[in-house]
């Protein structure tokens, strides 16, 4: 008889044990802070000369969003973003070798000081602006739209567009072959819906109405936006004609992209 006694007062240990630590488990899990959310808000930088200097002063205005959150996602993303501003705003051969925006401001208003010191009688009119948004996240994509314009003499400034696309998971920058499923159809498609918009028809030359395309040959331009309506191919200016002609556009309806887009 004490021996049934004795399982049973085993038996029932083990149950309360189980059910403590399970209990324990439980508060953990109820205690436990849920997992961030990866985050971008804007942040702004400025800098100018500190030479003397009368109406026009140089200067340089960047406009940033900055991810905070799961690494090494967020920052995946900011170095990409800082890479490409930093290609943007230089003066020179090749880009400065700053590792921060506070660093590449004083880079490029460096350059100015220099050129200043050696020609003090020169009017010199410098700017540098960046102004980056987010125009599209989606639990797919997200896509950075940077608005840029520098001037360091001549006749005019050089502005245009950038798109930056991230996979939010990751903060891995997409390239072509990553949102198209069909790459080379896609392009085709795109082709025939160019020369449709600019009346080129079908085996004339592309260039044959004053565009520049290399090699006579329709390629996709280094600029896509996802917009809200459809997907916006943007040649800026220099890409396919001279200034006077200015950036190209074509929107193209996602109804119309269902078997080329990996997702929208």
């Amino acid at each position: 008889m004490k021996h049934y006694i004795t399982i049973a007062f085993i038996a029932l240990l083990i149950t309360g044990c189980g059910k403590d630590k399970k209990g324990t488990n439980d508060i953990e899990d109820m205690d436990a802070e849920p997992p961030v959310a990866l985050a971008l808000e804007t942040k702004q930088y400025k800098a100018t000369t500190s030479l003397p200097c009368k109406d026009k002063c140089p200067k340089v205005e960047i406009a940033v969003p900055v991810a905070t959150g799961p690494q090494p996602t967020a920052d995946s993303i900011n170095k990409k973003v800082f890479n490409t501003v930093r290609e943007i705003m230089y003066y020179g051969e090749r880009p400065y070798e700053a590792t921060n925006y506070d660093d590449l401001m004083a880079s490029f208003i460096g350059s100015y000081e220099e050129l200043k010191k050696e020609f003090p009688k020169e009017a010199l009119e410098w700017e540098g602006k960046v102004t980056a948004n987010v125009i599209r996240k989606t639990d797919s994509l997200i896509n950075i739209e940077l608005k840029h314009y520098t001037y360091t003499g001549g006749a005019h400034g050089y502005e245009g567009l950038r798109s930056l696309l991230f996979d939010p998971a990751t903060g891995h920058a997409f390239a072509y072959r990553d949102i198209f499923n069909d790459l080379n159809g896609f392009t085709d498609y795109a082709e025939k819906r160019f020369r449709g918009k600019h009346n080129i028809p079908d085996g004339q030359p592309i260039n044959s109405t004053g565009f520049m395309f290399e090699d006579d040959t329709f390629k996709l331009p280094n600029t896509i936006f996802f917009m809200e309506d459809g997907l916006l191919l943007y040649y800026n200016t220099y890409e396919i004609s001279s200034y006077a002609e200015g950036p190209k556009e074509l929107l193209l309806p996602y109804s119309e992209l269902t078997e080329y887009l990996k997702f929208k």
